[in-house]
């Protein structure tokens, strides 16, 4: 099979436009197929607080009413989606800015209410890995906005980690997934004070062990589930790194 490479970038990363820059110069030269996923939410946040609605976070996650999802559905689908594939055509890459909602690529379900009412946030149950696939295979570099729908006509806000986990998940029984996480650290790290304490290597056992001790916590807890649960259904290669590592090979390995 062939190599596909799958980076995922946060918000602040694509926000900023040196950082940008630096990304989308990075990212172009990658060899091979290739997919990006971005989130969104610094600006998703300023253009609320712009149009006077209140953005509401629950351990770090957005809760998002009928406003905010009109908000993020313009932000993410439109304004940092379509910066990015324009500074990629200007690199000589044929990217194509996608949400889950186009060719029904990712389908969700609403995330029920429990404890907390989320609103307009979908959980991913489906990927369409045949449409991306032959896009992929076309030449063409899907640039994915953290956007589903739940075939019902509604848009859902929908984790941008999530939707790059469950991408990589679908497209490994099609290509060998290099999955990249990419964040504002060097990789994991056992002491979150000090930039060089990368841990290279992390094996689920270890993850428990690091968790229990307190070293591991926070976002950075589910962004490792989900890795670890790559790994486990096919993705031959899970990073995370920090975004000016892309292509050199450091970061932290999970095996």
């Amino acid at each position: 099979m062939k190599k596909l490479t799958i980076i995922k970038v946060g918000g602040k990363i694509v926000e900023e436009e040196s950082s940008l820059k630096q990304l989308l110069e990075d990212f172009s030269k990658i060899e091979g197929y290739k997919l990006l996923v971005h989130g969104g939410g610094r600006s998703a946040t300023k253009l609320a607080e712009q149009l006077g609605i209140e953005s509401r976070m629950v351990n770090g996650r957005r809760i998002t009413d009928r406003e905010t999802l009109n908000v993020v559905t313009m932000v993410y689908g439109g304004l940092v989606n379509k910066n990015i594939v324009a500074g990629l055509q200007a690199l000589g890459v044929n990217a194509l800015g996608l949400t889950g909602v186009d060719l029904n690529l990712i389908r969700s379900e609403k995330r029920p209410v429990k404890e907390i009412d989320y609103g307009y946030v979908g959980d991913v149950k489906e990927v369409n890995a045949d449409i991306l696939a032959m896009l992929i295979a076309q030449g063409i570099v899907p640039i994915l906005a953290p956007l589903t729908h739940d075939k019902q006509g509604n848009i859902l806000n929908t984790n941008a980690d999530t939707i790059a986990g469950e991408t990589a998940k679908a497209l490994a029984k099609k290509f060998d997934v290099s999955l990249i996480f990419c964040f504002e650290k060097n990789g994991v790290l056992m002491d979150e004070n000090d930039d060089e304490s990368v841990i290279p290597e992390l094996r689920k056992e270890d993850f428990k062990q690091l968790v229990d001790k307190g070293v591991i916590q926070g976002g950075m807890i589910p962004k490792l589930e989900n890795a670890f649960e790559a790994v486990d259904l096919g993705v031959k290669e899970v990073v995370i790194t920090k975004a000016t590592q892309i292509g050199t090979g450091k970061g932290t390995y999970i095996c």
